[in-house]
């Protein structure tokens, strides 16, 4: 399993995202966390995300789940060699995975070694085995109004939940997911803790924050 978790953007080692990825080097952009915004502002952060990601040499599309069901996921995401899942609101991303069937395709994706999964803030969130605490960040109302359901129930592809943007001053979300972070040491439940700028990355065993 090949992993990039980074807390902002590309974080401060692209490289070794550049490195982690096979093949081709092609792949997707999701941006489903940013479901319900402008679509001026979706189309623009398209761009950018593909632009950062061709200038450390990787080749990416839009990947827009909204046009897949699970029946057909399978053939239209293909094979890449790396998938780039960009941040906004986590439950809104979770519920267009599940009724896409990306989750499930993720999930048996990384466990076969298939590709990299990489991606920023709610990218790395969703990978948790739970999504619940992050609702004090990202309004589950936004999620209900555009799919009319929500979940908090994470891919389980981590051991524990990611909280990004922390100690960052620069970031709007900072002093929420500090918040965030609190009641997770309150419950006694660890927590993947990144600043702006940090990375988790986990390569087969490997795993360690930068």
């Amino acid at each position: 399993m090949r992993l990039y978790l980074s807390s902002y953007q590309l974080g401060d080692h692209p490289e070794v995202l550049s490195a982690m990825v096979r093949g081709s080097r092609r792949g997707w952009v999701v941006l489903n966390a940013l479901d319900g915004a402008e679509p001026a502002r979706r189309e623009a952060e398209a761009e950018r995300q593909v632009a950062a990601l061709a200038a450390i040499g990787l080749h990416a599309e839009e990947l827009d789940l909204r046009d897949l069901e699970p029946g057909g996921v399978t053939a239209a995401v293909g094979e890449p060699d790396f998938v780039w899942v960009r941040g906004g609101n986590v439950f809104t991303l979770r519920m267009a995975m599940a009724r896409s069937g990306f989750d499930a395709l993720v999930v048996e994706g990384l466990a076969a070694d298939a590709f990299v999964y990489a991606g920023f803030s709610a990218g790395p969130c969703v990978l948790a085995p739970s999504l619940r605490g992050l609702e004090l960040c990202d309004p589950v109302e936004d999620c209900v109004a555009v799919h009319g359901a929500v979940r908090f129930d994470g891919l389980g592809v981590l051991d524990r939940p990611v909280v990004p943007h922390l100690r960052s001053p620069a970031h709007p979300e900072t002093a929420l997911l500090g918040e965030v972070a609190a009641g997770y040491e309150r419950e006694g439940q660890p927590c993947w803790a990144l600043r702006d700028g940090q990375v988790l990355v986990v390569d087969g065993d490997d795993r360690s924050v930068r």
